[in-house]
């Protein structure tokens, strides 16, 4: 059995947000996450990741995550409408979803939780609460639960 610190994970951010994106990708750093972390900057385009068309077509180059970090507001398409589609489909629901977002919104959460989200978590306002959170995501996501293997 692999041990699940050493195995490959990647990890696909949809995040629009430059300044957020590098603060996600220095604290995930900061945490000694050192796994494959891809990006992707609207829901069109994670979409499209995930389902490898248009530019994603290749799949070297978009590879499987094993989880995703998903921002609700984003534009093109938000991502609560992704999460309805991601977990509707059969090829890509078992891949995890964390909601990773500013909403303050009790019905976002409910909402998130409803379309199938693995869990909803509140963006910190300081960078330290980031590197915490992103912490407890590589702890549990990546060493304590076991994640279906990737396609």
């Amino acid at each position: 059995m692999t041990d699940p610190v050493s195995r490959s994970v990647k990890i696909l951010m949809a995040e629009d947000d430059d300044d957020d994106f590098l603060l996600a990708q220095k604290a995930l750093s900061e945490a000694r996450l050192l796994n494959e972390f891809f990006r992707v900057k609207d829901g069109e385009e994670l979409m499209d990741y995930l389902l490898h068309r248009g530019a994603y077509s290749d799949c070297q180059k978009a590879p499987a995550p094993l989880l995703i970090l998903l921002d609700l507001n984003m534009p093109k398409k938000d991502g609560r409408e992704c999460l309805k589609e991601i977990k509707s489909n059969p090829a890509l629901r078992n891949i995890p979803v964390v909601v990773l977002t500013t909403s303050k919104s009790e019905e976002d959460v409910l909402k998130s939780y409803d379309l199938g989200v693995n869990s909803f978590i509140r963006k910190p306002v300081t960078f330290q609460g980031l590197v915490d959170i992103m912490t407890a995501i590589k702890h549990y996501w990546l060493n304590v639960v076991t994640l279906p293997p990737s396609n």
